[in-house]
């Protein structure tokens, strides 16, 4: 099974992405989490890969962190959600955002993620609380940010999302300090779009 991709970004959507590897061009499908912090395109990209096998074809799911991944085995865990699904619940609430809402049993806030109605909501909640709850305790996040730890790494994630698009580590930090005031969504995804906002 293919767990994880280097190559060249041959192409993109917000649906999909081509990597070139060795001259074969894999099609991955990829959350929204995950498009936002991409290159542009013909630049190195490297990402975590969940290979789902069906009966007729091998289809690949991309994810730029370790946690994104975790949470899409997570939720193609729960009955009748497929891996499309899972990859839409990432496009429609940050990573982290989304695991401390799972964690919570928070039902109410994952029906606001398109595609996700009250039952399924609910199940997730149910089947997913303690796996969730103890998936952060071992990632040590707290429920509550807390300075110098996940609020410094995603400062971090995003420096290097920034400066794999190109741009210069002064122009990466200056656009950062102006998205952390600006950005209502904290998550990393948020820090990154509100950063190409301030950068185009």
């Amino acid at each position: 099974m293919i767990s994880h991709l280097s190559g060249t970004l041959f192409e993109k959507t917000t649906q999909s992405i081509i990597i070139e590897v060795g001259g074969v061009g894999y099609e991955v499908f990829v959350p929204l989490s995950t498009f936002y912090a991409l290159p542009e395109k013909q630049a190195p990209v490297s990402l975590h890969i969940h290979t789902h096998v069906r009966e007729d074809a091998l289809v690949l799911f991309g994810f730029f962190t370790r946690l994104e991944k975790s949470l899409f085995l997570m939720l193609v865990s729960v009955s009748g959600i497929g891996p499309k699904l899972s990859a839409n619940t990432l496009s429609g609430m940050g990573a982290e955002e989304l695991l401390r809402a799972i964690a919570s049993g928070d039902a109410h806030g994952l029906q606001a993620i398109p595609g996700i109605g009250k039952k399924t909501a609910e199940r997730i909640a149910l089947e997913l609380k303690d796996r969730a709850a103890a998936f952060s305790d071992e990632a040590e996040m707290p429920p509550i940010e807390t300075p110098g730890t996940e609020a410094e790494r995603r400062m971090e994630d995003t420096l290097s999302a920034l400066l794999n698009l190109g741009y210069s580590v002064k122009m990466a930090k200056a656009a950062i300090e102006k998205a952390k005031i600006l950005v209502k969504d904290k998550t990393l995804e948020g820090l990154i779009k509100e950063s190409l906002k301030i950068l185009s």
